[in-house]
């Protein structure tokens, strides 16, 4: 059976190396710490709870919008090298098992991804450099979350989606 990582990766067309290039330097010093993160994920999720798709809202609906965005700031601050405000409010981060009850289908990882590269595009604070980096692994992480899904479903016998669900470039 194919690993979760090696079906993100053949699924988001995202290298390992460039999946985890974050991790080659300090994203959290190089862009000035706190601010961009809460920026980067204040216009995501604006953009998010807007979106004219409600399939792709009514995933979101039972979240308060405030809280959506913390969490993803305080994740993306701890995940690209800065203090662990994720881990000291939530614990471990789980990905998975934290988005266990969402329905993470090739569809809306990439609804979200257009959503994040909008946001990204948007952000005058962050270089090209980073963002390239960071889209490379939001879009490894959402198909990490999509397999992670599909795995979770079929051990607790749901049906399996990805028979019905391509990924885009299919």
């Amino acid at each position: 059976m194919q690993s979760l990582q090696q079906k993100a990766y053949e699924w988001s067309g995202v290298a390992a190396s460039d999946a985890f290039a974050i991790d080659d330097t300090n994203l959290f010093e190089t862009l000035g710490g706190l601010q961009p993160f809460v920026d980067l994920s204040t216009n995501f999720y604006n953009r998010v709870y807007d979106d004219e798709e409600e399939w792709f809202r009514s995933i979101f609906a039972n979240s308060k919008k405030e809280d959506a965005i913390r969490n993803q700031y305080e994740f993306l601050v701890q995940r690209m090298g800065g203090p662990p405000l994720y881990s000291q409010r939530k614990g471990h981060p789980a990905l998975i098992g934290r988005h266990r009850p969402f329905p993470v289908t090739h569809q809306a990882a990439e609804r979200w991804l257009h959503h994040m590269q909008q946001a990204l595009d948007g952000m005058s604070s962050i270089d090209p450099d980073s963002k390239i980096k960071m889209m490379n692994f939001f879009r490894h992480t959402a198909y990490f979350l999509v397999a992670g899904n599909q795995m979770t479903r079929q051990d607790l016998g749901a049906p399996c989606k990805h028979a019905t669900s391509k990924p885009a470039d299919e």
